[in-house]
């Protein structure tokens, strides 16, 4: 079936803000004597929305789940503030996704990540408007490792799963990419993401 449509994950694929993330939330998590170590981060917490990483902290560190919101809300502040001070365009993603909407490809952004952040991160590198849909997890009712959001996308955009080619790097969004039934292009991170990569998947199937 033909590539219709490329839908990307955002950190760490379109903006190098997966560890913006990390350190909001241990910021967040230091105020009441907690941490997530990289290791942690790396193997089992990235690519998760806030609030199951806290859900998880609690099962398997006892942090109190009163604390939730609050943390949520502190982390979310920080996280806020490091996308104003560091989000800025990158030539290799804009040009990436102009020669894409030129060749007739719909766009989609689906991000673990609440709606503000992504909208601040897109607009910041200057390639919000060039998305037919932007998905956040307040979208769906499960974030990724479901395949929720992908298919929520596709429906939306008018494709069958099979036609969406899917750019992600995290575990928890890789697994919901195969899940979904699209078409999966795994990258290492932000720095692998341009348009001879995204080329090469189309041309060879993923």
């Amino acid at each position: 079936m033909k590539i219709r449509a490329v839908l990307f994950d955002l950190d760490g694929v379109l903006v190098d803000a997966t560890e913006w993330h990390y350190e909001a939330l241990n910021r967040a998590l230091g105020l009441f004597g907690y941490t997530i170590a990289r290791y942690e981060h790396l193997t089992t917490y990235n690519g998760l929305p806030t609030r199951k990483k806290l859900e998880m902290l609690s099962i398997e560190k006892g942090f109190p789940r009163g604390l939730h919101s609050l943390v949520n809300k502190i982390k979310q502040k920080y996280t806020r503030e490091e996308i104003l001070r560091s989000c800025t365009p990158y030539f290799e993603k804009e040009f990436m996704v102009h020669q894409l909407k030129r060749e007739g490809f719909k766009l989609a952004v689906c991000s673990n990540s609440i709606r503000e952040s992504v909208e601040l991160m897109l607009r910041g590198s200057g390639i919000y408007d060039l998305f037919d849909l932007v998905l956040s997890n307040e979208d769906v009712t499960h974030a990724k490792p479901d395949p929720e959001i992908y298919l929520a996308a596709c429906e939306r955009l008018g494709i069958q799963p099979a036609e969406a080619l899917i750019v992600e790097d995290a575990p928890h969004g890789l697994e919901a990419a195969r899940r979904s039934g699209g078409v999966v292009c795994q990258v290492t991170g932000f720095n692998e993401v341009d348009y001879a990569r995204i080329r090469r998947s189309l041309d060879n199937g993923g």
